[in-house]
């Protein structure tokens, strides 16, 4: 299922009502996804069911973005991130996610949730080049564990340097 798709330069937009909602187990494996996800993404929603949530992932974003979402999510906390996503045909949209864990009755994380919004477009023009930057910095290292570590330190230094969270970075641009 998790073909390879081309990315194209098409960007798709969504209304600013509607809202991507989608729920995955603790590996990241879609288990819920409605009809607004379904409709911009292109897949089904059985064709969604069981795969990574990576199969949208648009190789534009830089993975220590989701490397700052999965540990942010395992410390059982929540995060708001501007991701860029791509369609099954290639096309890209960006998102304003916001992802919490879902608990069960004991406290346990049980799963992940997501729901995405349309982003202010004066952030994505802020933070496209700053993305570009950090996935260059992971295509520099012909390893990719050292791409990922490089770019995750480069990232800490650029928000630590606003003297802010990420979560407070985001919502200041």
């Amino acid at each position: 299922m998790h073909q390879s798709v081309t990315p194209t330069s098409v960007e798709v937009f969504f209304d600013a009502d509607d809202i991507i909602v989608s729920k995955t187990d603790l590996k990241g494996r879609i288990t819920y996804a409605n009809k607004v996800f379904t409709d911009i993404c292109g897949y089904s929603e059985a064709e969604l069911i069981g795969q990574p949530h990576s199969i949208v992932r648009h190789p534009d974003m830089p993975r220590c973005v989701f490397k700052l979402l999965w540990d942010t999510l395992a410390d059982g906390r929540e995060i708001f991130a501007y991701v860029k996503n791509m369609t099954r045909r290639g096309d890209y949209y960006w998102v304003f996610a916001h992802v919490t864990p879902s608990f069960d009755a004991a406290g346990k994380v049980i799963g992940y949730h997501s729901n995405r919004r349309v982003p202010d477009r004066q952030v994505v023009a802020a933070l496209a080049p700053v993305y570009k930057q950090l996935a260059d910095i992971e295509a520099q290292h012909r390893n990719g564990k050292d791409g990922l570590a490089a770019s995750t330190r480069q990232m800490i230094d650029f928000v630590k340097s606003k003297s802010v969270s990420y979560d407070q970075f985001v919502f200041s641009l």
